[in-house]
């Protein structure tokens, strides 16, 4: 790793974030909940979509206090639509394991920081850079990708090897404004050396010490190993309705999509005719098959390929909770791949 060159960044990267940086909500204080929210809620999410999202939880939840005492139905429905959540469960977790072992107080050591459920490496550096000022690296992708075209270090950046090499070097540059530094990276990765589209070497700060500015191999980097195909599933989901109310049922406490609210759903896509002897099969009479349609859902490591029909049924029996619209939009969390069936309906 290029010490010389990533000792250059503190005194580059510090004025030009001051003048550079987005105003960002979860940027107005340092207080170790904010910090530890953000960051949990922008793992694989765009902060555009998480504004919002953000704002509302801290209204309900304004505390550590209050997160652990949540009930699960509303952290599922203040979590509706950010997908990943395990990411929710292992929140409530953790606050209830600082209220348990720490009065309700967020640790200020990296250890114990890094000990809490859901939390990796990555997360514990910013929180403890960010609200203790600790000389703690955060390396995510927007940092890898920064180094990477800084040094053209040719690793693949999946390994967790050159990770922790990343993360080593930068603490022995990070300089005493240390959560300033960590915001300023993932704000050049994000905005100027961003994943999406060719380097903004023109405006960047570091330009005249980057190695792939200065030889124009940016592009070239980071370099990643190769993924795995996605598995792709096919699944019939039933969106049954009966005098204004839709039957749900939860899915199971372990597993893809843990806990949550769904329509029903079989593996495999079913024929119309074999739809309907599903439905059947579930002590549910149908009265009329109102539409047919296809969508599809992507994973980290999963495509759904979802078949959905939407039925009238007589009543509302079988073992299914019925819900009415407004319960739906109010108190129950559909995960985005059912959720589109809901949102579907207007057009059946």
């Amino acid at each position: 790793m290029a010490l010389d060159v990533l000792g250059r960044l503190p005194e580059v990267l510090l004025p030009w974030y001051e003048t550079h940086r987005r105003d960002l909500p979860w940027r107005a204080d340092r207080e170790p909940y904010h910090v530890w929210l953000s960051e949990i809620m922008l793992q694989q999410t765009r902060v555009e979509a998480v504004k919002g999202y953000y704002d509302r939880f801290l209204k309900a939840l304004p505390t550590i206090e209050d997160l652990a005492q949540a009930d699960d139905e509303l952290l599922h429905k203040l979590w509706e639509g950010l997908g990943y959540y395990s990411r929710v469960r292992n929140l409530k977790k953790a606050a209830r394991r600082i209220c348990e072992r720490h009065g309700g107080q967020f640790p200020r050591s990296y250890e114990d920081v890094r000990d809490l459920p859901g939390i990796g490496d990555y997360t514990a550096g910013a929180i403890c850079s960010i609200a203790f000022g600790q000389k703690r690296a955060a390396v995510d992708g927007n940092v890898l990708r920064v180094v990477t075209r800084l040094t053209e270090d040719p690793t693949p950046i999946q390994q967790e090897k050159f990770k922790t090499q990343v993360r080593q070097a930068l603490e022995d540059v990070y300089p005493e404004d240390a959560g300033a530094f960590t915001q300023a990276l993932m704000e050049l990765g994000a905005t100027v050396c961003g994943p999406n589209w060719a380097p903004r070497c023109g405006e960047c700060p570091c330009r005249a010490f980057c190695g792939g500015a200065i030889h124009g191999t940016a592009e070239r980097f980071p370099v990643k190993a190769a993924k795995k195909p996605r598995r792709i599933e096919d699944r019939t989901v039933f969106i049954l309705s009966c005098e204004g109310r839709y039957g749900l049922c939860k899915r199971e406490d372990r597993g893809l999509l843990a806990g949550l609210w769904q329509f029903p759903d079989t593996v495999g896509h079913l024929e119309p005719e074999a739809a309907l002897a599903a439905v059947e099969a579930m002590g549910l009479k149908p009265r009329e098959l109102l539409r047919q349609t296809e969508r599809s859902h992507v994973f980290t490591h999963i495509q759904w390929r979802m078949r959905g029909y939407y039925m009238e049924v007589k009543e509302t029996a079988g073992d299914l909770v019925w819900y009415s619209a407004g319960q739906i939009e109010e108190t129950a969390a559909l995960p985005t791949a059912y959720r589109q069936f809901w949102e579907g309906k207007k057009d059946v």
